[in-house]
C-alpha cells in the first residue's frame, strides 16, 4: 500500500512539474502571438503539445495507481487523492498539498489556454473579413474609385464575415 502511494506521489511531481512547463509554453506563445513573431509561435506550439502528450501518459499512470490502490481497499469505486490521503495518513499532508498544487496550476493553464484561444479567435475573425474584402474587390472587377482603389461595401454584416 505505501509502494503504491509513493509511487503516486512521484507521479503527481511529474504532473506538476509538466503542467508548470506547459504554463511557461502558454506564457511564452503569448508574447509571441502579442509580437506576431510566427517562428516562436510554431515553436512554442509545438513543445505545449509534447507537454500535452507527456500528461496524458502522466495522468493514465496516475488513474492505474489509483484504480490498484482502491482495489487494494476494496473500494468499488476509484478513490480521489483526499481518499487516499485520509487512508494513508503519514503522507496525507504531502498528498494534499501536492493535489492543492496541481489543481492551481491546472486552473492557470486552463486560464491562459482561453486567453490564447480568444485571441487567436479574434486574429481569425479578422483575417477572414480581410478575405473577404479583398475577394469582393477581385469578384467586381471594373467598380474601382478614381483613384484606383477597389470599391466595396461599407460594412460586411457579422454572417457573411463568419460564414
Amino acid at each position: 500500500m505505501l509502494r503504491l502511494v509513493s509511487e503516486l506521489e512521484a507521479i503527481l511531481n511529474e504532473l506538476i512539474a509538466e503542467h508548470q512547463r506547459l504554463h511557461k509554453h502558454l506564457l511564452s506563445h503569448q508574447t509571441a502571438m502579442k509580437g506576431f513573431d510566427l517562428k516562436a509561435m510554431d515553436a512554442t506550439a509545438n513543445f505545449q503539445e509534447a507537454s500535452r502528450l507527456r500528461i496524458g501518459k502522466l495522468e493514465t499512470k496516475r488513474r492505474s495507481i489509483v484504480a490498484q490502490f482502491s482495489r487494494s481497499q476494496g473500494a468499488r469505486t476509484d478513490l480521489t487523492i483526499a481518499e487516499i490521503a485520509k487512508l494513508v495518513p503519514q503522507r496525507e499532508d504531502a498528498l494534499l498539498q501536492q493535489r492543492a498544487m496541481l489543481k492551481d496550476l491546472i486552473v492557470q493553464v486552463s486560464n491562459r489556454a482561453q486567453v490564447a484561444g480568444k485571441l487567436a479567435g479574434a486574429v481569425l475573425g479578422h483575417l477572414n473579413t480581410i478575405v473577404r474584402l479583398l475577394a469582393g474587390a477581385v469578384e467586381k472587377a471594373g467598380l474601382y474609385t478614381k483613384h484606383g482603389v477597389p470599391q466595396v461595401s461599407s460594412r460586411i454584416g457579422v454572417m457573411e464575415a463568419v460564414g
